[in-house]
């Protein structure tokens, strides 16, 4: 506590900016329920945003929030020291750089993030001399809307102390550019007593470019780098993210997502992994240290890399002419070694040219359920591993997606041998594809892990700016229609009704296309083209100071309605709401 008297003082010294928040962001993001079973060990404390499944905006930050600005960036270390549980650290834009300084997060419930929410503009920087960027010793600490590049070794390492396990680590909405060595690690503690688990990796950007590459063999002396690499985990969720790069001219470069040493129950879902000499990787060894649970989940084993858990509705594509080129080339998309209860379901590998495994199973201890995957090459068994298998298409051509040369892997219209032929399905297992859209959609389930609508606005949105407002000011409500299906969805309306409260502005709306009209509500007819927003937006300003609710239906001429809200002066996150 003196410690943490004397580093406040040095805050307040340095002159930086200590106000309160109004909003309520959680310190972390409770795991949804579609998580695997027995996740939720470790409650977390505070008020969490358990309804924040997709990749909307964090809420406004609560309690305390320490407002920073880059030519602070040398008392940043100073600052997380000094943060007590429930502050937010609110980094202004621009670029932060280190210079050997780390940023060591200790103190429970403490929060880093942008200001802005834009992570492209704020940027810290690691410059290959800082070790790791952010480093997690304590249970329900947020790292989001942020980049971070450069670190000699991991950018973010979350690590569990000798006196504790920690859990619910937030990682969202970040851009993590070159890493020395794995982007993100995840480790127990030294003598493998403590664990990190509960946590979640969401709505983020991984990449290890041609520049970093050549920094990762000259630092290591060999391809140790990936992206997602946890370590006697239980528990966490990788979800929505982007991760591509990583692999080396020479060696063998460690998976975009990795889970092993006996890690439980991690889910990764919706995915898009581009040009990785691994995508996802169940376990490892056929034997070694891991981590072992007093129910033990898998009678009999003498050795077991991953328990149970479950990969599905993920994109994984290799197309990059060095990748196949190198030593190892494209090597596995999913690979299982020693992973028992294994499920992989619904997932889409491609390759432009052939890879040692599309999927594999490895190793005595592995049996899993392999389901409606859709493959471009081969589905492989080796040493001894076990799998049931259904409903998967292997060695199809890339003609079945919208552009497979190119990694969009979409169903396309004419994928025949793909739509409709998907085996069952347990309830709860894979319901929803890639982009959220519900299974099936047709007569049967979509083999890979797209399913085809052929008109599809349930991914549009409706924002509002500012979200908080007084008396007089004026806000701007934004409705992006977005088709995500094969067709056009022609005779689309949108109705808007002015929200109570508000003034509508005369003469404010406007549409990108189509016809927009403001005669007593917002209204919009048209056409939504596959891939091309239409964006309608209008103005309003504010009679009174009270939580504002605006609701908008989109009809298409199916007669599907989705409903999208959008509210000021309140914390609720909505997602879209379909109504068939």
């Amino acid at each position: 506590m003196e410690s943490k008297s004397v580093l406040l003082s040095l805050v307040l010294a340095l002159g930086l900016v200590w106000s309160l928040g109004d909003g309520a962001i959680p310190a972390t993001v409770t795991l949804s329920p579609r998580a695997v079973e027995g996740s939720a060990k470790h409650p977390p404390s505070g008020v969490h945003g358990a309804d924040l499944t997709a990749c909307d905006p964090l809420p406004p930050p609560a309690g305390s929030v320490v407002h920073v600005y880059p030519a602070q960036a040398s008392q940043l270390d100073a600052l997380v020291a000094a943060a007590a549980t429930g502050d937010t650290i609110l980094l202004h834009d621009g670029t932060y750089d280190l210079h050997g300084d780390y940023l060591w997060f200790d103190t429970p419930g403490v929060t880093m993030r942008s200001a802005s929410g834009n992570r492209e503009a704020v940027v810290i920087d690691g410059h290959y001399e800082t070790s790791e960027i952010v480093n997690v010793h304590a249970s329900d600490v947020t790292i989001a809307d942020l980049t971070l590049k450069r670190a000699r070794d991991h950018p973010i390492h979350v690590v569990a102390p000798d006196d504790a396990d920690i859990a619910n680590t937030l990682i969202y909405n970040v851009h993590i550019v070159d890493p020395g060595q794995q982007a993100i690690k995840i480790n127990q503690n030294g003598a493998m007593t403590h664990f990190p688990d509960d946590g979640q990796v969401a709505c983020s950007h991984i990449e290890l470019t041609d520049a970093g590459r050549q920094f990762v063999w000259q630092h290591n002396g060999s391809c140790y780098t990936g992206g997602v690499d946890g370590h006697q985990a239980w528990g966490w969720v990788i979800r929505d993210n982007l991760i591509e790069g990583f692999w080396c001219e020479e060696d063998l470069a460690e998976h975009a997502i990795h889970f092993w040493t006996g890690s439980r129950d991690t889910l990764i879902e919706r995915n898009v992994l581009r040009d990785n000499a691994r995508g996802v990787g169940f376990g490892l060894m056929s034997s070694g240290d891991a981590r072992v649970y007093d129910d033990g989940p898998c009678p009999g084993a003498s050795y077991v890399g991953h328990y149970d858990g479950i990969v599905r509705n993920n994109f994984v594509f290799a197309g990059h002419d060095g990748l196949f080129s190198s030593e190892y080339g494209f090597d596995c998309g999913i690979c299982l070694a020693q992973a028992c209860g294994a499920q992989v379901v619904h997932n889409t590998v491609a390759s432009t040219q052939s890879p040692f495994s599309s999927i594999e199973w490895r190793f005595a201890a592995t049996d899993a359920q392999i389901t409606n995957n859709l493959v471009t090459h081969n589905l492989r068994q080796r040493d001894g591993a076990s799998a049931t298998l259904e409903g998967n298409l292997a060695d199809a051509p890339l003609s079945l997606f919208v552009d497979g040369a190119g990694g969009d892997l979409h169903l396309a219209q004419s994928a025949s041998s793909a739509i409709d032929r998907g085996a069952p399905v347990d309830a709860g297992l894979c319901d929803d594809d890639i982009d959220g859209h519900s299974r099936p959609s047709g007569s049967g389930r979509d083999i890979g892990a797209d399913e085809v609508y052929f008109v599809d606005l349930s991914s549009s949105r409706k924002t509002v700016d500012p979200r908080r407002a007084a008396a007089g000011a004026t806000l701007t409500y934004t409705v992006v229609l977005r088709n995500t299906g094969v067709s056009s969805a022609t005779d689309t309306v949108l109705f808007d009704a002015v929200p109570a409260h508000t003034t509508y502005v005369p003469g404010s709306v406007h549409a990108t296309s189509g016809a927009a009209t403001d005669a007593g509500a917002i209204g919009w007819t048209g056409t939504v083209i596959p891939h091309e927003p239409v964006t309608v937006t209008f103005q309003v300003t504010v009679d009174e100071e009270v939580p504002i609710e605006n609701t908008a239906v989109v009809t298409d001429s199916y007669g599907t309605r989705t409903v999208l809200r959008a509210w000021v002066n309140a914390s609720q996150v909505y997602l879209p709401v379909l109504l068939r």
